[in-house]
């Protein structure tokens, strides 16, 4: 049995108010001013009974026959007065809902849920009467004030209570619900106040609403200003993963690769060919499917780069302008090869349960799971290439291949593999930085192209071959970016950010941290 029908079984003899017919049949039947005159009679007492019926309505469990209404749920009925179990007749019909008395009665739910002995479910329940005040919820209001001990949940009530009083007729009751408003940090609220100040006509109630306003807006503020922070934190971490890359490709080879987009392209198609093997093949694990989309995602983009770097880029090598058009030619041969397997509409990549959802910091700060664990996963993939690049002996081949080549070579070092492997392991990231990608938005043959930019100035504007400048123009060009949008709006904050690079690399055309060695210009 549901949950509605097991309350209606078992608690149907311990209130002292129990649901009776005709208020079941007012709430089912009839016009929408009339159920909800109905429904807020029956809310009023406040008892379990109510909640359960209620629950079953937005349910659509409920059926109407011959003036009698019935509880309906895999073809058995429940009578919602006695509890117990009776026929559905053939003619029974059921009860419609519009979405006003969808909104009432997911409100009314809310009001009966002030009653429950969980503190969060009561919490969660005043903060939704916060939200929808409504005069005729004062009486189930008043009563668990005076019942409630948790000194949260008793806050949220009070300016519950205030948020009704506020559009009352006593100049006293407006008066002291703005000053009990004033205490509170919800953004709803802020609206109820603005409001209310737009017609309000006494000069003591408008100064206190104002004052409240005030108060209220300062409360916000703390909460947009870290959402702006997570924000660039965010991108900041996504441009990490995409320069990365680039960080190893062109900054340690000098390669100027204008296929990493479709190299990132490749990684997230990865992903998403796995979801699709793991929904078809494992339902079940599918959960997990993102574990192994990421080796899936690294090989694939590296296997792809090994490729383009044993047939071509060895051939190019010191020749930066036949490098770019060679790469600017392999970007599109892979983007129209995606084209042709996959269709040119974007692809859906579906968050695992763990990835979904939210994490509520403060009344207006979110912070989607999905986005944090990017932030993570960038701060992992940079830990591990940094231990790659310094304490690995693929990483001293490669740092000793890029700064002394024919010394590198005497010392018995074969260039070539290297080459191959420091090429394959930039595009393996780049398939991260993909697959990354793929849980924040939808994947298209052109992925790579919205990235590759940004990504260029990010790996210039850190310095050639430093993974720390990497890491901090990054994180600044993110921070600076959306702090910038808030103010001048996308374009001119990306246009702004641009000026920014150039008259920096002008001025310092090593980037933030110089190449420290013998050829390099400090």
């Amino acid at each position: 049995m549901t949950r509605w029908a097991v309350v209606l079984g078992m608690l149907l003899t311990c209130n002292a108010h129990a649901l009776t017919a005709d208020q079941a049949l007012g709430m089912a039947v009839g016009e929408s001013d009339a159920r909800i005159e109905a429904l807020a009679k029956a809310v009023a007492q406040g008892n379990e009974q109510t909640a359960a019926f209620l629950q079953a309505l937005a349910d659509d469990a409920v059926k109407v026959a011959a003036g009698k209404v019935l509880v309906v749920k895999d073809g058995k009925g429940l009578d919602p007065v006695s509890g117990q179990t009776v026929d559905v007749p053939a003619d029974a019909e059921d009860v419609m809902l519009n979405n006003r008395l969808r909104g009432e009665i997911d409100t009314a739910l809310a009001a009966l849920k002030l009653f429950s002995t969980d503190a969060a479910l009561r919490q969660q329940a005043a903060l939704a009467l916060l939200k929808e005040p409504d005069a005729s919820r004062l009486p189930v209001l008043e009563k668990a004030l005076a019942a409630e001990k948790d000194t949260a949940v008793l806050a949220l009530l009070m300016q519950a209570q205030a948020a009704v009083m506020l559009t009352g007729d006593k100049t006293e009751d407006r008066l002291q619900a703005a000053r009990t408003l004033s205490e509170s940090s919800q953004p709803e609220v802020l609206l109820l106040l603005n409001q209310q100040l737009g017609h309000e006509q006494d000069a003591a109630v408008q100064s206190a609403l104002k004052l409240a306003v005030s108060q209220v807006q300062g409360k916000l503020r703390w909460g947009e200003r870290l959402g702006q922070l997570f924000t660039g934190a965010s991108l900041g971490s996504i441009l990490l993963l995409v320069a990365l890359g680039l960080a190893i490709t062109y900054g340690l080879m000098g390669v100027i690769n204008m296929a990493h987009g479709e190299l990132m392209m490749i990684g997230a198609y990865a992903t998403y060919v796995v979801q699709v093997a793991f929904r078809s093949y494992l339902p079940g694990a599918f959960d997990y499917y993102l574990l192994a989309a990421v080796p899936v995602a690294f090989v694939t983009s590296a296997l792809v780069g090994a490729l383009m770097e044993r047939s071509i880029l060895k051939h190019l090598y010191g020749r930066p302008l036949e490098t770019l058009l060679a790469t600017w030619g392999i970007s599109l041969v892979l983007m129209q090869a995606v084209r042709s397997l996959f269709g040119a509409q974007n692809v859906g990549v579906e968050n695992p349960s763990w990835m979904s959802g939210s994490v509520q910091l403060m009344s207006n700060l979110q912070l989607p799971w999905n986005r944090v664990l990017i932030i993570g996963f960038a701060a992992a993939v940079l830990l591990g290439m940094s231990l790659l690049i310094a304490k690995t002996r693929l990483g001293l081949f490669v740092r000793g291949v890029t700064q002394n080549r024919p010394m590198a070579s005497c010392m018995g070092i074969n260039t070539a593999r290297i080459d191959t492997y420091a090429f394959a392991l930039g595009s393996g990231i780049a398939g991260l930085a993909g697959c990354a990608l793929s849980q924040i938005g939808n994947v298209g043959p052109d992925l790579g192209q919205s990235y590759i930019v940004d990504s260029f100035m990010v790996v210039v504007l850190g310095g050639v071959g430093q993974l720390a400048g990497t890491v901090y123009a990054a994180l600044g060009l993110g921070l600076v970016n959306k702090l910038l949008e808030g103010w001048t709006g996308a374009v001119l904050a990306k246009i702004a950010v641009l000026v920014f690079i150039i008259v920096f690399i002008q001025k310092r055309p090593q980037g933030i941290f110089a190449m420290k060695g013998r050829s390099a210009e400090a």
